[in-house]
């Protein structure tokens, strides 16, 4: 299968997924999250998934927010569902997933990552929960998938204050695992994904299922929680307002 937002290159058992707009800085559009899906589903049989951004400037620089500031609560609510699909996928996708960070990684694209099971990010990348500026919360998984990685302090203040910081400082509170040069991030996950494709396939998996059980009952309530919260913010002023001024270019006027 082809899409003309997402491309998925194989070789050796290692799949390749690249979100490709990168003139919108790769943001999640419906059809690109539709295409993402659709692209998972196909590589189910790698045996390590890499998960990337195309072009110099962003991995995903966050959901459309142009295609979100009128949503309904109902509309809302669906895309909501098809972002928790996605990363839902990822999370439970039956081989290792290393999110390749090459830059931007904001709101709905920083969901991508946490989502996936390793995270190496370029020197110049920058990730945050920046959802609150736009007058809703993380919808995609943030709010529970954040803190079960880096503590609940920590994700109170990237979430309430939309802090975006900087690869080193993703590396040091344990958003990531590891920085690498620019130039060297292509190759240093391709090395790593050859090395997690080379191990056995079975006890991966196996080890993959067993570590995610260790969040799984409280996690799935969770993640129906945030998607009710998220989905009740639309129409309120600070929505409205928030993604009105963020597609106007100015600063927001909230309540």
């Amino acid at each position: 299968m082809t899409w003309e937002t997402v491309d998925l290159d194989r070789n050796e058992g290692v799949a390749t997924i690249t979100i490709d707009r990168p003139d919108a800085l790769n943001a999640m559009n419906v059809e690109t999250l539709d295409a993402l899906s659709e692209a998972l589903d196909e590589a189910l049989d790698a045996r390590t998934l890499v998960l990337t951004g195309a072009g110099d400037d962003a991995f995903v620089a966050g959901a459309d927010i142009g295609y979100m500031a009128e949503l309904s609560v109902a509309e809302a609510q669906a895309y909501a569902e098809l972002g928790h699909r996605v990363t839902d996928t990822i999370e439970t996708f039956p081989a290792p997933v290393i999110a390749a960070v090459n830059g931007y990684a904001f709101g709905g694209g920083c969901e991508l990552a946490l989502a996936a099971d390793l995270r190496v990010a370029a020197e110049s990348a920058v990730l945050g929960q920046t959802e609150i500026d736009l007058g809703i919360v993380p919808g995609w998984g943030g709010t529970q998938r954040l803190s079960r990685l880096i503590g609940d302090e920590r994700a109170r203040r990237l979430i309430f204050l939309g802090e975006r910081i900087d690869a080193a400082e993703a590396r040091e509170i344990g958003l990531v695992g590891e920085v690498v040069a620019d130039d060297a991030l292509d190759d240093h996950v391709a090395g790593m994904a050859a090395d997690l494709a080379a191990k056995p396939a079975h006890a991966l998996r196996a080890a993959k299922e067993s570590l995610n059980q260790v969040h799984e009952s409280h996690l799935t309530a969770g993640l129906t929680y945030e998607r009710r919260l998220w989905s009740g913010l639309f129409g309120t002023h600070d929505q409205r307002e928030g993604m009105t001024a963020f597609v106007e270019d100015r600063e927001p006027d909230f309540e």
